[in-house]
């Protein structure tokens, strides 16, 4: 162990490979050099919420015009990642690893992020897995007695891994009295041991980038690249990183942030869920007509969301970066098959907007949805990798098409009030217990749908909402709502029900939904009930 880093957490399988002396001390390196800038960028990032949330506005920056103006374009894509269009996204549990390699997908998300609960033993052993799956060492025996291997007569998909977001800290390892910065942490620990060994293996150090709120972010991340480089002995510009655009600032310095990272930049991620609420988190107290009806009637054809993805497909395309979409939420189910058939239409419909638009590739949460995702995507592209080519000329976005709230059409109703309030509870419950992406009514539910439920809830609560009936929603009325929802779970659970987290769940909930001041993220409150 370093002199110069605390560990707390419980012992965890292979961890003694994973922090050595050697990885620690480049951790502890990483967090000198880097934890005080993020730590200023949060700052900012508050400052300018505050400013945003009195006037209701944002624009594209003046100061950077000239980089949306001039001519420039990311550095080449290596080739395992020059096809992506099915990208299978989930945990880093040892049994999700193996199954998303063998998907079919073209590429895995790696999720470190919001699939995933940052208990000690996932952040640990997520690492062990990764290090083993790359080496194609990895086995699994679930206790059932079934096994889980590589296969060895396909192509597995590339490795893209997302560490967590700026905001997050890792209170398991303090370096000089500070909880180190979790992306640091993640990024460092699979850089350290793995960048190498994907070089050797022709693929290399391939990231998610969550959560980024602007291009001075971005900008961190790649000083943080080109020092691991530097560190670890590799060339410049072996890492790869894909930004999720996930929040409403960033969706006005697309350029920017690939101008930023264009060294080392693959292409941006049109983060739907995410997206939707950062716009509820950013104008929560912007006034009544920045207030969303019913999440259900949000998704990628309203005009605003429409608008965000197709600035997006164009500002990648136009610098030579990959265009990815984002996540239906519907789910198949292999036990009712009306629910089956339903999800796969869903999906269908999704990519085939997306394909359309010209996004090069897309998301999808389940391995039974590659080859859905894939053969629209195979229509689309005909023998082409990608459509880069696709230019969209056509598209003309401007601030107020991306602020356009008022084109979602809709109501609020009891039924969504209850929906948020259900999906909310059951997902903090689940995430408490360290699985961080929950099939919820035959939808995939990770941290960034809770967020909309909870943040909805709190706007409509502030805002003095009323229901499609002419009732005002107020923090009673959710109080009501939410002890019905416990004991709807109480009947279903019967002597079970103590087995489970659901009364911390109930409390984070309430917490992140009703006070007074507005949790930035509720899994920062949650992260302090998890008692690992």
């Amino acid at each position: 162990m370093s002199a110069d880093i605390e560990i707390s957490g419980q012992p965890v399988d292979g961890q003694d490979e994973i922090l050595t002396s050697e990885a620690l001390a480049f951790l502890v390196e990483l967090q000198r050099r880097f934890g005080s800038r993020r730590d200023e960028l949060l700052a900012a990032r508050h400052a300018r919420r505050e400013e945003v949330g009195k006037t209701g506005r944002l624009d594209f920056l003046g100061t950077t015009a000239s980089v949306r103006e001039s001519d420039w374009t990311v550095a080449p894509a290596p080739a395992d990642l020059q096809d992506r269009r099915v990208e299978m996204t989930g945990p880093t549990d040892r049994k999700m690893t193996i199954n998303a390699l063998n998907s079919g997908a073209r590429v895995w998300l790696a999720d470190m992020e919001d699939a995933s609960t940052p208990h000690w033993h996932n952040v640990i052993g997520g690492q062990v897995n990764l290090c083993d799956a790359i080496r194609r060492t990895i086995a699994f025996t679930a206790p059932q007695g079934k096994s889980y291997a590589l296969r060895t007569d396909q192509r597995l998909a590339t490795i893209v891994m997302r560490p967590r977001g700026w905001h997050f800290d890792e209170r398991h390892l303090v370096v000089d009295g500070t909880p180190m910065v979790g992306a640091l942490v993640d990024f460092g620990l699979y850089f350290f041991h793995n960048a190498k060994e994907l070089l050797a293996r022709g693929s290399g150090p391939y990231f998610y980038l969550p959560k980024t709120e602007s291009h001075l972010e971005a900008r961190l991340w790649n000083d943080v690249f080109t020092f691991a480089e530097e560190q670890v002995g590799v060339p410049h510009g072996s890492v790869r990183a894909t930004v999720l655009i996930e929040t409403i600032p960033a969706a006005f310095e697309m350029d920017e942030i690939l101008y930023e990272l264009r060294e080392h930049a693959s292409g941006l991620n049109a983060g739907r869920w995410d997206y939707l609420f950062s716009i509820i988190k950013y104008f929560r107290d912007s006034g009544p007509e920045f207030v969303l009806p019913d999440r259900a009637n949000i998704g990628m054809p309203t005009p605003f969301m429409r608008a965000y993805a197709e600035l997006l497909v164009q500002t990648c395309h136009r610098r030579g970066a990959f265009a990815i979409g984002g996540m239906s939420a519907f789910i198949p189910s292999r036990k009712d098959e009306e629910a089956n058939a339903r999800a796969f239409a869903k999906v269908t419909e999704d990519k085939e907007r997306e394909a359309s638009q010209g996004f090069d590739g897309s998301w999808v949460a389940h391995p039974d949805l590659v080859p859905v995702c894939q053969a629209v995507f195979d229509r689309v592209l005909g023998d082409r990798p990608n459509q880069l080519d696709v230019l969209r000329e056509d598209v003309h976005v401007t601030a107020h098409d991306l602020l356009d709230i008022a084109s979602a059409e809709g109501a609020i109703t009891r039924a969504g009030l209850e929906s948020n309030v259900e999906i909310a509870a059951r997902y903090l419950e689940s995430w408490l217990g360290g699985n961080g992406a929950v099939g919820i009514h035959n939808l995939m539910e990770d941290a960034a749908t809770a967020e909309i439920s909870r943040s909805q809830i709190w706007q409509w609560v502030h805002n003095g909402s009323k229901l499609d009936d002419g009732t005002t929603i107020t923090a009673d009325l959710v109080r009501d709502v939410l002890a019905s929802e416990r004991e709807k779970i109480r009947a279903e659970l019967g002597d079970g029900y103590d087995a489970h987290n659901f009364e911390t769940a109930f409390e984070v909930f309430e917490q992140v939904a009703l006070a007074d001041e507005y949790a930035e993220f509720l899994t920062l409150p949650a992260y302090e009930a998890v008692s690992e």
